[in-house]
């Protein structure tokens, strides 16, 4: 998104981010259950395991999210993705695989609780999910109850298989059949951005896939980023723009541009679900996850998704998020291949003062107090990661 196309809804954002619906204008009411008032934090299994899944890796996991310090950083749901279901029974309830989950799903959502955590479960619109397995069409009150049942927290529900089908009137469906279920649920709108969800979804999800699926590269990074940025106006607290998965410790990018992942997903107000093996988290992928700053950032309670308020060279951008203090979350994006200086003007922030003080959030350090504007030199496909805030005239 081009930093001149961003620049009135720019400035809605920043100064008042409650706007009425007009002409040409999506509504930002929201889904009103009550849940994801700030964008939904947790663990996803496909992005590292795809459909090797097991109920062994699901416990390992919530052991690990609640030992390893993620689980008191905010992570809450503990997902498991496609391929745990393989079948309907005769009164045609979803069945899970016998042999990866022999215990069954309840007695798994139990153990996780037993963590302190949340637990959720996908599913699919179409007739069968991406990998095959039975999807929710015709079945939506019955998989809803089910979940419930269960004690389920969290269902992603996917698009595959779903040719022919209205996505609005079909995810409206299983919003409908997880109100009636009698259990708050989030609801993640998985159907890739293909149907123009911006549009519709914050009336029927929790939160909706903007993209298509992450790859663990820096190129797939940068340009969900582009596209889902593209949306800021629509989200609100109960209802996020999803540009995908983490891929933060999977081995693909440098620890500068897995920073640069978060720092962007946080700015963006967009849900952290970690997509890694928590099992064996490196210090460096530990110490991203869990930084405090850079998740209240994303945390914060104001609910405003950040956005591109400068770039120079084009490579060369900064990002920022207006915050419920009154203080700016700000990324100073280096793109290119090469070190570089990169600077923030206070006034393109939508500050009404110039002077103010700044931290460094990676760096976890006051730098002091500023006028105008602040400068820092930047990795290549690095970021630094500001909270800049008003010094306001006595």
């Amino acid at each position: 998104m081009h930093s001149r196309l961003a620049k009135p809804l720019l400035a809605a954002l920043l100064v008042a981010p409650v706007v009425a619906p007009g002409p040409g204008r999506p509504s930002r009411a929201a889904l009103d259950n009550g849940l994801a008032r700030t964008p939904p934090m947790g663990w996803n299994s496909w992005n590292h395991f795809g459909c090797n899944v097991s109920e062994q890796l699901i416990k390992e996991t919530a052991d690990a999210i609640a030992a390893s310090g993620m689980r008191d950083a905010g992570y809450r749901y503990v997902v498991i993705d496609d391929c745990w279901e393989v079948a309907r029974d005769a009164a045609g309830a979803l069945v899970a695989d016998s042999t990866r989950f022999p215990h069954g799903i309840k007695a798994l959502a139990d153990y996780v609780h037993a963590k302190g955590l949340g637990f959720g479960i996908y599913t699919d619109a179409g007739t069968y999910t991406c990998q095959r397995r039975p999807g929710t069409y015709g079945h939506e009150e019955q998989d809803a109850r089910t979940f419930a049942a269960w004690g389920v927290d969290y269902v992603k529900e996917d698009w595959c298989h779903a040719e022919g089908l209205d996505a609005p009137t079909q995810y409206a469906k299983f919003r409908d059949a997880l109100a009636k279920a009698g259990r708050p649920i989030v609801f993640s709108i998985c159907e890739w951005g293909s149907n123009q969800p911006w549009e519709w979804a914050p009336q029927i999800g929790n939160l909706w896939r903007t993209t298509g699926d992450i790859q663990d590269k820096w190129a797939s990074m940068i340009s969900l980023l582009d596209l889902s940025s593209q949306h800021a106006g629509v989200a609100r607290p109960g209802a996020w723009n999803d540009p995908d998965m983490l891929e933060v410790g999977n081995g693909g990018m440098t620890d500068d541009e897995y920073r640069a992942h978060f720092s962007l997903w946080a700015i963006m107000a967009a849900p952290l679900m970690a997509g890694n093996d928590v099992r064996a988290l490196s210090p460096a992928t530990r110490d991203i996850l869990t930084n405090p700053d850079v998740i209240a950032v994303d945390q914060d309670s104001l609910g405003v998704q950040g956005m591109l308020v400068r770039e120079g060279p084009p490579e060369l951008q900064v990002w920022a998020k207006p915050l419920k203090d009154g203080a700016r979350a700000v990324a100073l994006l280096n793109r290119g291949d090469s070190a570089a200086k990169v600077t923030a003007r206070f006034d393109r922030l939508g500050l009404r003062t110039d002077s103010a003080t700044v931290r460094d959030l990676w760096a976890r350090a006051d730098r002091g107090a500023f006028r105008r504007e602040y400068a820092a030199t930047v990795p290549a496909h690095g970021v630094t990661m500001l909270r800049v805030t008003p010094i306001r005239a006595k």
